[in-house]
């Protein structure tokens, strides 16, 4: 008799909606990190260091909830932190679209990341 490899149980609806939000956000940020580049400036250079740190952890929470890590939780409160100093730093520009558009995004990834980190995965 020929074993069939296990079939990974699919991600919650919960977990598939926060890798989503730290994918559009790790995007977002991606891109605003351009514009901070194209604006030029002690200021922006501040903020796209936290945007990048940004950028990276949203990235590696969704890779890490999409692989089951058991470190996820952790990851998401981490996240959820990053997410949060990253829309601070972008309000500090509320005239710039992209940057209020990254402070949404942002919001948001943290809004889902705490409730992961608070969940039993």
């Amino acid at each position: 008799m020929t074993q069939q490899p296990a079939t990974a149980t699919p991600l919650s609806k919960e977990m598939q909606d926060c890798v989503q939000a730290c994918m559009t956000c790790h995007s977002v940020c991606e891109e605003t990190m351009s514009s901070c580049l194209q604006m030029g400036g002690p200021a922006q250079m501040q903020i796209m260091r936290t945007v990048m740190d940004c950028a990276e952890m949203t990235r590696m929470c969704a890779d890490m909830m999409m692989r089951r890590s058991p470190l996820m939780a952790e990851m998401c409160a981490m996240c959820a932190r990053a997410c949060d100093m990253c829309a601070e730093a972008c309000m500090s520009m509320p005239e710039d679209a992209q940057m209020m558009r990254c402070a949404e995004a942002c919001r948001r990834c943290a809004e889902m990341c705490r409730s992961m980190s608070a969940a039993s995965m």
